[in-house]
């Protein structure tokens, strides 16, 4: 098999948490989403249908059933316990040896928290028996967390506090979808997390002189980059010359950003093909980022990242 088996279910963004008896709360996992797939020789897969299992060979090994297929997250967590994307980055884009000796600095856990085969496709099931199957034969190492049933608001709370990024909720005995982002999943988070295109820059000033203040970032709307803020907090020295040697090469005269959307002065433009995950409190009614902070890079193709996709949702 050369392609993955499903693409992954998505949850719909959601404006605040709820309580409701027909629904389950889950926390939202701050790392790469991914499918386990065993039929045959075990391959994970990234969201986005990339082939990494080599990048994560302790992973790999953990002994699956064959003939299962399962949905979750890869994650890295920090001394207390916390998902770190940051963390994660470390280990993006290794393989053989290099991944292999990466492992003992940052290792990477499977959180488990759907099954779409075993056997046989199992999507039209309700998740309730998909969970219970998905707890029984997943092996030592996989992490596979209990959701909470109908106190939405106090889980989101508790989850805040411990510092998570948020929770997902799930409508009870609903099916598997694949490729959909469908209402029966929602995601409420406390600061959010999205994907974005760099689309410029803003010099910087003072001890940020030689390499920048800010990066601009945009969502393809309509067949044009739309400029959604910029984001300069979240580098460490080594990020901002890294950052600023490769945006050197990619400049640009002219702006890259669609004609209906406003960009601050002063901006040097360069190609969009960067895509940048970024950390922020919430929307503007404008459509913009308040508070953002960078947290790395991903390999996603850029034209994937747009407003439908990254944006505010209802």
């Amino acid at each position: 098999m050369t392609a993955p088996p499903f693409d992954p279910m998505l949850a719909t963004p959601w404006p605040e948490p709820f309580d409701d008896d027909s629904w389950w709360f889950e926390v939202k996992w701050d790392g790469i989403r991914s499918l386990v797939d065993t039929r045959g020789a075990t391959r994970i897969w990234s969201r986005r249908g990339r082939p990494i299992v080599s990048a994560y060979p302790e992973v790999a090994a953990l002994g699956f059933p064959p003939d299962v297929v399962l949905d979750g997250e890869l994650v890295a967590f920090d001394r207390a316990g916390i998902p770190s994307f940051q963390r994660l980055q470390r280990r993006m884009n290794l393989s053989g040896r290099a991944a292999a000796e990466a492992v003992e600095q940052v290792p990477v856990t499977l959180v488990a928290f759907d099954l779409l085969w075993d056997g046989g496709a199992l999507l039209d099931h309700p998740i309730e028996q998909r969970r219970r199957r998905l707890a029984v034969l997943a092996p030592e190492g996989v992490v596979v967390p209990e959701p909470i049933a109908a106190t939405g608001v106090a889980f989101y709370a508790a989850a805040v506090e411990r510092g998570l990024e948020g929770v997902v909720a799930k409508r009870a005995r609903s099916a598997y979808q694949p490729g959909r982002r469908s209402a029966d999943w929602r995601k409420i988070v406390h600061r959010r997390s999205g994907r974005f295109v760099v689309g410029g820059y803003l010099p910087g000033e003072g001890a940020r002189s030689a390499s920048f203040g800010s990066l601009a970032l945009g969502l393809w709307h309509e067949g044009a980059l739309r400029f959604v803020g910029s984001v300069g907090s979240g580098f460490d020295d080594t990020a901002l010359r890294l950052v600023r040697e490769a945006i050197d090469q990619m400049i640009r005269p002219a702006s890259p950003f669609g004609p209906d959307t406003t960009v601050p002065a002063g901006i040097r433009f360069i190609e969009p093909a960067l895509v940048a995950v970024v950390e922020f409190r919430e929307w503007t009614g404008d459509g913009h980022l308040r508070a953002p902070v960078f947290k790395g890079f991903t390999t996603d193709p850029v034209e994937e990242v747009t407003w439908d996709e990254e944006g505010p949702g209802p």
